[in-house]
Parts: C-alpha cells; structure tokens; sequence
C-alpha cells in the first residue's frame, strides 16, 4: 500500500517507488520523515500525512476508481516540459520547476497512467470516488526541500498535513496503521538512518554523477516511533532501496 508498510513487513511488490523515495538522500540521520496522523470512528478512516506518501496514495485512489470518471482539482509539479503530455488549465513556473494546475475530469485509469509515466513528477492532485467512500486531498503545490528553510518553514514540514485521504477501506487504513487490528487514534514518524550509497558498477564507468546519483541504491534502517490509543511503541526496519 506504502513504502514503509512494504519494507517494514517485507512486501516485494514495490516496483520503483520505494528506489524513488530514497533517491534524494545522502548518508546520514534524517527525523520527522513520512509522518502519519490516523483516526478511525467507525468503518471510516481519516489519514493525515506528510508529503512523501502522496504520489502513491494518487496511484492507489485511482487505481481503485478505475474506470470511474472523477473531478480531479490540484497540480501535477516537475522540472521536466509535460506540454502535450498533461492536459492542464494553467502552468507556472519558478526557477525551473513548472507546475501544471489541473481541473477536468479523468478517470481513474487515466490517472494512474500518468503516476506511472511521471514518477518523479510530484502530483498534488484531489479527488474521490465513489469505491469505499475514499477522498484524497494533497496540496497543489511542490513540497519543501532538504535545503535549510526558516524555523516557520521546517516546524510546517514536521506536521502530517500535506495529504488527507478519508476512507472506509480498511486495507489502506491498517497500511499506515499496522502494529495492531484497530486503534482509534494514532501518531507516527520515521527516522531515516542512511549508512551506505551503492553506486552499481556500470553506472560508475559512465563517470556521469547525475545518472550515479539517481541510479544508487540507498542502504540503512528506518526507526518508526508511534503512538497509538496513549500506547508508544518503537521498532526498527533495515532497507535498501
């Protein structure tokens, strides 16, 4: 369902996204990374996150949408030329990253074609449909950077409100939520311990740093730290992704 679902209870069906969450690190200690607030009131699940979710939790939504035809609202942002590509209503740009606003209605198909053409596109989309009373609500706009930001800035990305989805499908729910078979609130963060880059050997005779940088493999462990109806926990994964 997620990157941090898949790797702390060891799923193999991650394509390339958990490759893409980590293509930006370098080695070190990274805290308050894939945040999640979680309620649950009867069969409905409301999930608060930070940003790293978001191109998945689109995925996932359209996915189960399908065919269904949904009104998708928000903005597609990449440092790539998507004109031609994405049928958007207005594009911006600032310092050559480009975001494309979308308002028209898709399918859920079409969706999910173009999460997985793009995958290093940020796609800060909204929508909902009708499959489990699911609505997904992520911000339009590109999410903050590893670079140092203001005190106002970096205490804004270390709160799980950069994506919402609200749904009545428990699977998604106990994705974020997977130390226990039902809770009613739940707060969670990762820290990102990165030790070792593994650059693989045909990259580096390519001497080309920007292909050896995406093309590494990132090795390490996440600690997750979590609270759960009053309940602290902490646990530990190693990954290489």
């Amino acid at each position: 369902m997620n990157f941090i679902d898949r790797i702390f209870n060891k799923k193999t069906e991650a394509g390339n996204w958990n490759h893409l969450q980590f293509q930006r690190f370098s080695k070190g200690e990274f805290k308050n990374k894939a945040l999640v607030s979680a309620k649950k009131s009867g069969e409905k699940y409301t999930i608060s996150t930070s940003f790293e979710f978001g191109n998945e939790l689109v995925l996932l939504v359209a996915e189960k949408a399908g065919n269904e035809k949904v009104l998708v609202t928000g903005a597609i942002v990449s440092t790539n030329d998507l004109t031609g590509e994405v049928d958007f209503k207005e594009k911006k740009q600032f310092q050559g990253v480009k975001r494309y606003l979308i308002e028209k209605e898709m399918t859920g198909k079409e969706i999910a074609a173009l999460v997985n053409k793009f995958p290093k596109a940020f796609f800060g989309l909204s929508f909902k449909t009708s499959k489990d009373n699911t609505e997904l609500k992520i911000k339009p706009k590109a999410p903050t950077s590893g670079k140092p930001s203001a005190p106002k800035e970096d205490a804004e990305a270390q709160k799980p409100n950069f994506c919402k989805i609200i749904t009545t499908d428990a699977l998604i729910g106990k994705s974020f939520v997977f130390e226990v078979s039902d809770f009613k609130a739940a707060n969670i963060a990762h820290t990102f311990l990165i030790n070792e880059i593994k650059i693989p050997e045909e990259l580096k005779k390519t001497n080309d740093f920007a292909k050896m940088r995406e093309g590494a493999k990132r090795k390490g462990k996440i600690i997750r730290e979590a609270e759960i109806d009053g309940k602290k926990l902490k646990k530990e994964a190693e990954f290489e992704a």
